[in-house]
């Protein structure tokens, strides 16, 4: 079943015949699709031979992943402490493929828990990397358009509180009128008056891989831009549990409204997600459930 009503879905073959013709210096290495559970909400992933992975975005929303990563991931990776998968190619839209797609370095290792982790280690190596990228100078960097990761609050109120009304016609086990509660402080916390700092934007537990225990890349960057570094706070609740959620949040929140914005940024998508992926992407809906209870937790 499709993730979205609208996707383009690349396959093996298409993969096969745009590295044939665009760089056929690879046309000889098998093209496989990568297994279901790696598979995010915005791409399709195939390995291309044992070292490389091609990235064939499957929505209009992440047509403009690739440039963006071929424009800025070279410019972070020098000064960041854990691997960044730079495009090794840029590809243009061929054989009825309408985006530009690219190919990077597969890395090795495996991801955290889906659900989250309390893996102290772990949450100190993000927080380590979420810190050093703030520090990298954001002269002419992209800055996020109004309702994305790193704007204010209120551009996604109407669309959470509209998400929230959805899902009181399900069971999905929530506390609502609490969720609402939990909204209502997040989109009241006071707006980042620092400098814009560069955010990953998606610090999910889907895209760190972790090898021998510890952080060895940060993968799928089309959330990245230049705003206020909310959303990678919100990785404490994305990402971990327990001890581990308190050190990472120690670490990377500077104060108490950064941090009720970092609870919106997980507590929005969820509340427009969890119906949106309920039958298509029940992993993400499950995710979902759980950023607002969590949510719930830390707020009331």
């Amino acid at each position: 079943m499709p993730m979205h009503e609208d996707e383009v879905r690349a396959t093996p073959e298409l993969v096969g015949r745009l590295v044939a013709e665009q760089c056929p210096q690879w046309a000889h290495l098998p093209v496989t699709t990568l297994p279901d559970d790696l598979e995010g909400t915005d791409n399709v992933l195939f390995r291309l031979g044992d070292a490389l992975v091609v990235r064939m975005p499957k929505i209009e929303w992440a047509q403009g992943q690739a440039e963006s990563d071929a424009r800025w991931l070279p410019r972070l990776a020098p000064h960041l402490p854990a691997g960044v998968p730079v495009p090794v190619h840029l590809g243009r839209p061929s054989h009825g493929y309408p985006w530009a797609w690219s190919v990077v370095p597969w890395v090795e290792g495996s991801t955290p828990p889906r659900l989250g982790v309390d893996d102290v280690r772990l949450a100190r190596d993000l927080a380590a990397f979420a810190l050093q990228l703030r520090e990298i100078d954001t002269a002419r960097g992209p800055t996020k358009p109004p309702g994305s990761r790193g704007t204010p609050l209120v551009h996604v109120d109407d669309a959470a509180r509209a998400g929230l009304e959805r899902l009181r016609a399900h069971d999905d086990g929530l506390d609502l009128d609490a969720a609402e509660h939990a909204w209502e402080r997040c989109v009241r916390a006071a707006d980042w008056d620092g400098d814009p700092v560069w955010l990953h934007g998606d610090l999910q537990p889907g895209n760190l891989v972790v090898d021998g225990g510890r952080l060895a890349a940060v993968i799928d960057w089309g959330a990245l831009g230049v705003g206020d570094p909310a959303p990678d706070v919100a990785a404490a609740l994305w990402t971990f549990t327990g001890e581990a959620r308190q050190v990472y949040r120690e670490a990377v929140c500077p104060d108490d409204a950064t941090w009720l914005r970092a609870c919106g940024w997980a507590l929005a998508p969820s509340l427009t997600g969890i119906d949106y992926y309920r039958h298509t992407f029940p992993r993400m809906a499950e995710h979902g459930r759980r950023m607002v209870r969590a949510v719930v937790a830390e707020l009331t």
